[in-house]
């Protein structure tokens, strides 16, 4: 068994984290840690885990073989600064703190996308799960960039469900603001574009073309819908396009290429990440759906633990979407 305890458990990412490591047959939770609701049963906290656990939060891990870090962006490296982790225990941060700066300390973290850097992952210490814009965009884009076929500019329209902001309440997480309401926010300025450009280039593309990328909240509560466009070499056809990715995820337990249009419902709650592949006047157009929470959160980093220690990959992650 797998002794894992899990930092910053109150969040939205905790409780998807729980939802799934709760069934998964080779996971012991140790510790749930919250210092502002020590005491408190994690399914008062988590409402839809009740009658499923009888954890309560704590302010302190026991002896875990690995930390998840579910803390506020910019938190982590707090963390392990007042916490003495020990050397042997691997951490799997959900945070940005490492993804585009990978060291601390002793530690290195690799960037774990699964579906381009599984053979590091399986010998990692410390992995910084992607974020959940940039996992959807990075799917849309890792065929055409290992073929170093990432030639003009890239333009991205993406819009997430309110769980992507996070649990604190906020002016533009009110329902009142969300409900019947879209907005733009971070036009051309998003954080996650900095490892989106890092992952492209270490994928195989020589040089990385602007990204010009839209991000929109949208009034539903999770999933990214995707679209993604860049003008396309007319020597290869639509179905060789499609051929291209089908061969790049044939590998891939949770990435599909559709041949018909894709919808966001078929991935929520799942880890799936669903693609589909048109060509139009010159332009490739590539929609890519995901679960901000799960394939872009704490359903990739399971992922990224059944891969650190050794197990099935898909472990404890059919999970099924809700389409309908």
């Amino acid at each position: 068994m797998i002794n894992v305890s899990i930092a910053g458990g109150t969040g939205y990412t905790a409780g998807e984290l729980l939802r799934i490591l709760l069934s998964h047959q080779e996971v012991n939770i140790e510790s749930v840690i919250s210092t502002t609701s020590v005491g408190m049963p994690v399914a008062e906290m988590h409402r839809d885990l009740l009658g499923e656990t009888d954890l309560v939060f704590s302010d302190r891990f026991s002896n875990p073989d690995l930390i998840f870090l579910c803390l506020g962006h910019g938190l982590s490296r707090t963390f392990l600064e007042d916490n003495d982790v020990p050397a042997n225990c691997r951490i799997i941060d959900l945070g940005n703190d490492f993804r585009v700066e990978p060291l601390f300390g002793e530690r290195e973290f690799v960037f774990g996308l699964c579906e381009l850097n599984r053979e590091r992952i399986r010998t990692a210490d410390n992995v910084a799960n992607p974020g959940c814009f940039a996992t959807s965009i990075m799917l849309a884009l890792l065929p055409l960039a290992e073929k170093n076929l990432l030639k003009d500019e890239i333009h991205v329209h993406a819009i997430t469900g309110s769980t992507g902001a996070g649990k604190r309440p906020g002016e533009t997480t009110h329902f009142s603001y969300r409900d019947n309401n879209i907005s733009v926010y971070k036009p051309f300025t998003h954080q996650h574009l900095t490892e989106i450009g890092n992952t492209l280039i270490s994928a195989g593309n020589s040089e990385l073309p602007q990204i010009n990328f839209v991000p929109v909240r949208g009034d539903f509560t999770r999933g990214i819908f995707a679209s993604v466009y860049t003008k396309w070499d007319g020597e290869i056809s639509e179905k060789e396009a499609v051929e291209l990715y089908k061969a790049f995820y044939a590998t891939s337990p949770f990435v599909f290429v559709s041949d018909k249009s894709i919808s966001l419902k078929e991935v929520v709650n799942s880890n799936k990440g669903l693609l589909h592949i048109e060509l139009h006047n010159g332009y490739i157009h590539i929609t890519s759906i995901i679960d901000n929470l799960v394939k872009g959160a704490s359903g990739q980093a399971v992922q990224n633990m059944n891969l650190m220690f050794g197990l099935e990959e898909t472990t404890g992650l059919r999970l099924k979407g809700s389409a309908f």
